[in-house]
């Protein structure tokens, strides 16, 4: 499978994150987030799996973030390291906002988690 295959399988996966109401489809969760799940905040706080779960459920499910300057890092068969910068639904043509995201994903079998995301603030 090429780099530009899982590119959009990936951008994809964080798409359906950021836009789906986990509260209606819970069971999206376990298919996006690995267990041992870990994220590193804009501020530089760690948040557990548990932590990220319940921020995605409350968030409003009909935003719809725009990714700008997706790519994909191959670092091994079973891992991909996916960045880009995310901009927020309301200033998608502003320079200044977002945020820069990076995600760690792992390969189990045919399905594709997430194990680490961090989120830095964009000057």
């Amino acid at each position: 499978m090429g780099a530009s295959t899982i590119a959009g399988q990936i951008q994809n996966l964080e798409l359906s994150l950021l836009q789906t109401d986990l509260n209606a489809h819970p069971e999206r969760t376990d298919e996006l987030l690995a267990e041992n799940f870990e994220e590193i905040d804009q501020r530089g706080q760690i948040h557990s799996r548990d932590d990220v779960i319940n921020w995605l459920k409350h968030k409003d499910p009909s935003l719809r973030w725009a990714f700008k300057d997706f790519r994909v890092k191959v670092l091994t068969s079973d891992f991909v390291l996916a960045t880009y910068s995310l901009q927020k639904p309301d200033q998608p043509d502003t320079d200044t906002a977002g945020s820069i995201r990076t995600s760690l994903w792992q390969r189990h079998g045919n399905q594709w988690k997430m194990v680490f995301h961090q989120a830095s603030r964009k000057n």
